[in-house]
């Protein structure tokens, strides 16, 4: 019965003063029901101002190849008068890509449903993540079906922010399909096979392409492209010269915060 309590209480939310301007809780189920590895992976946290209404939120996807990595509340994006939502998602190969996606629908949902508790605005969530967080983010954003599972319309998503993100089908994919990281796929699986002109604001930011791996640069300069030809109205795209794929993430945070604030003072079309 010990065993058994502290379990539950290992499971329960926690909720975690910040001084007098921040609270942070930790460890909540975003998936009702959930048994085994996806009660287990997924769970998030909430970092937002005390005592505010109407702020903006940012749903943050960890990266790590979809194979592995941990949620964390990005250092640069605290004390910004914003509501972080930071999300642990299953990983492969002990769960599908399918699955992870499907995750990321589910925390982006969870969060379009409740950020109104923690002070947020759900006309204002923003997605984003770096690497393989990135790619969730825009999988789940471009490709409409996953957050229609969920009642959610992807438009309603106020911008996409991949940092770093894969377009193509990502690498941990191919490999399980025996393809070369170096050998690119386009199908169901990449970003870059559902562009459309009526998706969210779409920014992206890459590290310098002597820098990136697999020439993640490249590949997202493609994505800025193949958006503007259909016609998408707000697309950008951000190289940071002198920075590697992990050193791009704190600098990355700048250019979140300034599309956060002009994507808030206009109205939405």
């Amino acid at each position: 019965m010990k065993r058994l309590f502290a379990f539950v209480l290992a499971l329960m939310p926690v909720l975690v003063v910040i001084g007098e301007e921040y609270r942070l809780v930790e460890d909540m189920p975003y998936r009702a029901g959930a048994e085994g590895y996806a009660a287990e992976r997924c769970r998030l946290d909430v970092y937002y101002p005390a005592d505010t209404a109407g702020v903006s939120v940012v749903v943050w996807f960890h990266g790590g190849g979809l194979t592995g990595g941990e949620r964390y509340i990005p250092d640069g994006l605290k004390d910004s008068g914003m509501a972080i939502v930071a999300v642990n998602y299953r990983l492969m190969p002990k769960a599908e890509l399918s699955d992870c996606i499907d995750d990321a629908a589910a925390a982006v949902a969870w969060a379009f449903e409740n950020v109104k508790k923690y002070g947020g605005d759900p006309q204002k969530v923003f997605v984003a993540g770096h690497s393989a967080g990135g790619y969730l983010a825009s999988m789940i954003g471009l490709d409409k079906k996953w957050l229609a599972k969920y009642g959610v319309d992807a438009d309603s998503i106020a911008a996409l922010i991949p940092y770093s993100g894969q377009v193509i089908t990502h690498f941990a994919k191919r490999q399980q399909q025996g393809i070369s990281e170096l050998q690119p796929l386009v199908d169901e699986f990449a970003p870059l096979f559902h562009v459309r002109p009526d998706a969210p604001p779409y920014i992206i930011i890459s590290g310098d392409r002597e820098e990136e791996i697999f020439g993640r640069y490249e590949e997202n300069a493609y994505m800025w492209r193949m958006l503007r030809l259909v016609g998408h109205p707000y697309v950008r795209i951000y190289e940071l010269d002198g920075y590697d794929h992990g050193a791009m993430v704190a600098p990355g945070h700048h250019i979140l915060k300034k599309h956060v604030k002009v994507l808030t003072s206009e109205p939405r079309k």
